[in-house]
């Protein structure tokens, strides 16, 4: 009977042995499971691109993060079939997001955005470069949709004026977006700001929201100092009124494809092209920068005045001087021109 209690004492050590090793153990397992994936310290980002492969993935993950315990996380995507659901995607690691977690987001491509922002942007190609550098789809695609003319004429556009559809802010964009899915996004940002009030108001002028857009790119291209914007803006639609050419000096440096010139010369207003106000009459096909939206505003509420000429101001300001008769105008330029051969900018 003695040896019989013993023998049960015995057990039941060992069996609490069992238990407590069994318990110690599932406390382990629970922390590496469930301790964050990562080392990092603030929010990193992966990318999956349809092509990844799962050891890429891996490595890339490694790479930003560090990864606590790569065989733990190598059991569970084992036990998720994880390397068979992963979904293309910009994914977001906390300093507290663990394995299980992280692989849960992607099978589900609970992507985070990222934040677009579009600004100074002259030209179609920045655009696109823009993009391209943002966004997964290569530059070769967005090239493609800026071009196509279907989806331009879809999107009320032309492939010459296609990205007025682009208004200068910053935009929440999933990084997996396709070229037509940001069309339309952008569209209907477009749609948005170019409200039946907004429309009616540019056609009291005469223009269409495409040549506010154009006007306001060259009221940018022309000063930097916001509080002359409403004035530059009603002495060009004063010119458009009276059928005088702009002879705006930034469109001839769009025409040039070179906007580091400080100094406009003769040979430089002779370059043939749609874009040089010097030698047609009214607006060029498209704006020469994707305006601000603050610039549009000016330009719909433009300043009311007799001003047909302008020229930058001899001290260099930034700002600028206005006539509303030629002579004053010659005047002025001599003075400016003085200053910049005093200065020698050529």
């Amino acid at each position: 009977m003695k040896k019989n209690k013993k023998s049960l004492h015995i057990a039941g050590i060992v069996l609490l042995c069992v238990m407590l090793s069994a318990a110690a153990a599932g406390i382990v397992a629970w922390h590496w499971v469930f301790s964050p994936v990562g080392k990092n310290d603030q929010v990193q980002y992966v990318y999956i691109k349809p092509r990844t492969t799962y050891e890429e993935f891996v490595q890339e993950l490694n790479h930003e993060v560090g990864m606590r315990h790569p065989r733990v996380f190598r059991s569970i995507a084992r036990y998720k079939h994880f390397a068979e659901r992963m979904r293309p995607g910009r994914y977001a690691v906390t300093p507290g997001t663990h394995a299980s977690e992280l692989m849960n987001a992607i099978m589900v491509g609970r992507q985070e955005p990222i934040k677009l922002t579009i600004h100074n942007i002259r030209t179609q190609e920045e655009l696109v470069r823009l993009l391209h550098n943002r966004l997964m789809p290569d530059s070769t695609a967005f090239a493609s949709i800026l071009a196509d003319s279907a989806v331009c004429a879809g999107a009320g556009m032309t492939p010459e004026t296609m990205r007025c559809l682009f208004l200068p802010d910053t935009y929440h964009v999933l990084w997996t977006v396709t070229p037509q899915e940001l069309i339309t996004m952008m569209k209907r940002y477009y749609d948005a700001y170019w409200t039946a009030e907004r429309r009616a108001q540019a056609d009291s002028i005469g223009l269409t929201p495409v040549q506010v857009a154009t006007v306001a790119s060259i009221v940018e291209e022309e000063s930097g100092q916001k509080d002359e914007h409403a004035r530059i803006a009603g002495l060009y639609i004063n010119r458009l009124h009276k059928g005088m050419k702009l002879q705006a000096d930034p469109t001839v440096k769009f025409a040039l494809g070179d906007f580091t010139i400080r100094r406009i010369l003769h040979e430089h207003l002779q370059v043939a092209s749609p874009y040089n106000t010097y030698h047609v009459t009214g607006l060029p096909p498209a704006p020469i920068r994707l305006a601000l939206k603050s610039t549009m505003e000016h330009v719909l509420h433009y300043e009311h005045h007799d001003y047909l000429y302008m020229c930058a101001k001899e001290d260099f300001s930034g700002h600028h001087n206005f006539a509303a008769d030629y002579a004053t105008h010659k005047a002025n330029a001599r003075r400016y021109q003085q200053a910049l051969n005093e200065r020698n900018i050529r």
